[in-house]
């Protein structure tokens, strides 16, 4: 992660402004720069060359165990999530939401994810809250098995207001030639959903409008918390729950050669994400019988949301759902990995493009 200069306005030299006057503060992102090196240190993984501080960031796929690999890259945000961690001051957790969608979306086409960057952008440098973000993203990346290589940190006054800040993740991973997913989907296979940790990092406009419209504030006890638990987490503490990374389980499925295609649920929901990865005249029936997360319950009812538009919105409980033949082995190695394994499903021939369709959808939020 460097300190940004191409995004900035300076100041007048010769009339007295200065860079700092104009609202950058060029210490800042060194100190913050020198405050994360040791965090992006930690991630390390062979086939990193060199460290923080050049103008670029070297990977060698050889080195980290590649014949003849495949590139794949990812992009994404946190999306209205920052919003909620801002008001809330809870900035330990979004880093982690950055990488997992990422490399999430990595893992799904079979890809090992390599290194990870990130992009911090803000109005006034924090250089704490920053730095919390940052080891946010190092946990993340540490997690998926990923070097957190490099990065930029802008300073805009003038673009962001007040503690507002921005984020952005790229990911690189790489897969051996000829082992890329989807591929061999048929009618007969088996669609297994691994379980969320909860909201992940989809909905929270909408979410943030139910939050709203019920007059509870981010630090009240969350309404959809068991009702034994104690102490019962605040409702942002508790939304806030960072999205669950599936690259270790999801790889070594594909490992065994027992995964076939694989979806991350995020935006769109199972109907928008799974026919991703379906080939034509194919359709995945669902039968929506797995249990949802309080959390979605509590949403759904307060924020009065059609099913359909829960499942288009959320995951509603299922973060990654899997195309697989031996729906007993997947299950049993998943579950060995720390996974929570529900079976959803079945794919079926069908004509036309593919499609998701749930049956009695209304029964998740009864």
């Amino acid at each position: 992660m460097t300190s940004g200069d191409a995004q900035h306005e300076p100041g007048m030299d010769g009339g007295g402004l200065s860079y700092r006057a104009a609202g950058v503060d060029i210490e800042a992102g060194d100190a913050l720069v020198e405050q994360i090196k040791p965090l992006s240190h930690a991630t390390g993984r062979p086939g990193v060359i060199g460290g923080l501080g050049g103008f670029a960031s070297f990977f060698d796929p050889k080195a980290a165990g590649y014949a003849d690999p495949v590139l794949v890259s990812a992009t994404d945000g946190v999306g209205t999530k920052l919003r909620v961690a801002i008001e809330t001051g809870l900035h330990e957790t979004v880093g982690v939401d950055l990488v997992a969608m990422c490399v999430n979306d990595l893992v799904v086409h079979g890809a090992e994810p390599l290194f990870f960057l990130d992009y911090y952008a803000t109005g006034a440098l924090d250089v704490a809250a920053a730095r919390t973000v940052v080891a946010g993203i190092a946990s993340g990346c540490a997690e998926a098995g990923c070097a957190l290589v490099g990065g930029e940190t802008a300073e805009m006054p003038g673009m962001y207001a007040g503690a507002d800040y921005d984020l952005a993740g790229f990911a690189v991973g790489a897969a051996e030639r000829g082992t890329l997913l989807p591929r061999g989907v048929v009618a007969g296979d088996t669609v297994l959903g691994l379980a969320s940790d909860g909201v992940h990092s989809n909905g929270f406009s909408l979410l943030r409008s139910i939050v709203a419209a019920s007059g509870l504030p981010w630090d009240a006890p969350a309404p959809f918390a068991p009702a034994d638990q104690h102490p019962r987490p605040a409702l942002g503490q508790a939304v806030m729950t960072p999205t669950r990374i599936y690259v270790r389980s999801v790889l070594a499925l594909h490992r065994a050669g027992l995964l076939k295609a694989a979806a991350h649920i995020t935006g769109g929901g199972l109907p928008g994400n799974l026919p991703r990865v379906l080939p034509e005249d194919r359709v995945a029936v669902l039968d929506a019988r797995w249990p949802v997360p309080p959390v979605f319950q509590w949403l759904a009812q307060t924020g009065e949301v059609a099913p359909e538009e829960m499942l288009r919105v959320f995951n509603c409980g299922i973060g990654m759902a899997l195309v697989v033949a031996d729906a007993a082995a997947a299950t049993r190695l998943l579950e060995a990995e720390g996974e929570t394994v529900l079976r959803i499903g079945l794919i079926e021939a069908a004509s036309g493009q593919p499609e998701v369709q749930i049956v009695s959808p209304a029964g998740l939020f009864a």
